[in-house]
C-alpha cells in the first residue's frame, strides 16, 4: 500500500477508472496542460489525450453544461469547478437541470455527473475562496453530496461516485489536501455513500463533522481525553443521503450531541441534523444539541483562524454539553 494524501488519492484514483473504463472523462478550467489549480489532474493529459482530458473556457455554466450532454450520450464526465465559491454560474445546470434529468425522463438519461470541487478555508483564501456551501445543494432533490475528511475515503467514495447512477457533487476539503496522509490500497475497494465512519467509539458525547472539520475534530480527542470526556465521533462521509441511523444510535447512547462544520451557522447542514435529532431523539438528550460553526459573516481575510472552527472552540462545546 502506498503512503498517499487526498490530492495523490485523487489523481490516482481518477487514472485508474479512466483505465478501466474508457467513458470517464475529465473537463474543467486547467485540468489539461496545468494539471488543475491543485494539481489533483496531473499527468492524466498526457495519458488521456485532449478528447478524454478537456482544457475548457472560464465558464462553469458552460462546463457543466457540456457534462449534462455528454452523460446523456452514455460517457461518465468528472466536471472539476476550480473552487466551490465559483460555481455559481453554473447553479442553474445543476439544480435545474442536472438534477432533475433522472426524475423527468422517467429514468432513461440518469445524467451521470461527478463535479469535483475543493472548498472550505484554511489556504488564505478570502471570502472568494475558502466558503462551505454545501447545504445548497443537499437542499437541491435528485443530488448527491460527498465529501470525505481522509486519503482511505477519497478513493473509495470517488470510485462510488463515479459509478453512481446518479449527479454527485464531490466536495473535496482543500485545507487538509497535502496535510493528511495514509496508507491507501492499491486494489480497487468502494465505500457505499451515504454510510458514516465511526472514527472513535465513546459514551460521553457524540462529536458529528464531515470534511475539513472531520480532520479537526480528531484533533480535538486527546484533548478531551486529558479532561476525561468520552467522545464518540462520527465522520458522516456524506450530506445527502446522509446515516441519520448512526447519528440517532450514538446520541441515544450518550444522551449529548455537538455538531461541527465551517459553514455559517444559520442554515448550514448542522441545523437539519439538529432537527433530526430532535424528531426522533429528543427524550435521550441531557443537554442542548450544540453546532461549532463558522460565524454568520463573510469569510475574512485576516481573521481565519478565528472564523474556522478549532479544537479549543470544539473542546469548549464537548465541555458545555458533558457538564449540563
Amino acid at each position: 500500500m502506498a503512503v498517499m494524501n487526498i490530492v495523490q488519492t485523487v489523481n490516482r484514483t481518477l487514472r485508474d477508472e479512466m483505465r478501466r473504463n474508457g467513458n470517464v472523462m475529465v473537463l474543467g478550467e486547467d485540468v489539461g496542460r496545468d494539471g488543475g489549480v491543485f494539481r489533483a489532474t496531473e499527468g492524466l493529459l498526457n495519458e488521456f489525450g485532449s478528447e478524454r482530458v478537456i482544457d475548457t473556457p472560464l465558464a462553469e455554466d458552460g462546463i457543466i453544461g457540456m457534462a449534462i450532454g455528454m452523460a446523456v450520450y452514455g460517457l461518465l464526465p468528472v466536471a472539476e469547478i476550480q473552487f466551490l465559491d465559483f460555481i455559481y454560474p453554473a447553479f442553474d445546470q445543476i439544480v435545474s437541470e442536472l438534477a432533475k434529468f433522472r426524475y423527468r425522463s422517467g429514468g432513461q438519461y440518469p445524467a451521470h455527473v461527478v463535479i469535483r470541487s475543493p472548498y472550505g478555508g484554511g489556504v488564505k483564501g478570502g471570502l472568494y475562496h475558502s466558503q462551505s456551501t454545501e447545504a445548497y445543494f443537499v437542499h437541491t432533490p435528485g443530488l448527491v453530496v460527498v465529501t470525505p475528511s481522509t486519503p482511505y475515503d477519497t478513493k473509495g467514495l470517488l470510485l462510488s461516485a463515479i459509478r453512481s447512477p446518479d449527479p454527485v457533487i464531490f466536495l473535496e476539503p482543500k485545507r487538509i489536501y497535502r496535510s493528511v496522509k495514509e496508507e491507501v490500497p492499491e486494489e480497487e475497494y468502494l465505500i457505499p455513500i451515504g454510510k458514516a465512519r465511526v472514527v472513535q467509539e465513546g459514551t460521553g458525547v457524540t462529536l458529528i463533522s464531515w470534511g475539513p472539520t472531520a480532520q479537526t475534530c480528531r484533533e480535538t480527542l486527546p484533548l478531551a481525553a486529558k479532561e476525561n470526556i468520552s467522545v464518540e465521533l462520527i465522520d458522516l462521509r456524506s450530506l445527502m443521503p446522509f446515516d441519520i441511523e448512526t447519528v440517532v444510535t450514538s446520541v441515544k447512547k450518550t444522551g449529548r450531541a455537538v455538531i461541527v462544520h465551517e459553514a455559517t451557522k444559520i442554515s448550514g447542514f448542522g441545523a437539519e441534523i439538529s432537527a433530526q435529532i430532535a424528531e426522533r431523539a429528543i427524550d435521550y438528550l441531557r443537554s442542548p444539541i450544540i453546532r461549532v460553526a463558522g460565524y454568520d459573516t463573510p469569510f475574512p481575510y485576516g481573521l481565519e483562524s478565528a472564523y474556522l472552527p478549532s479544537p479549543e472552540r470544539i473542546l469548549r462545546a464537548l465541555r458545555k454539553a458533558s457538564s449540563y
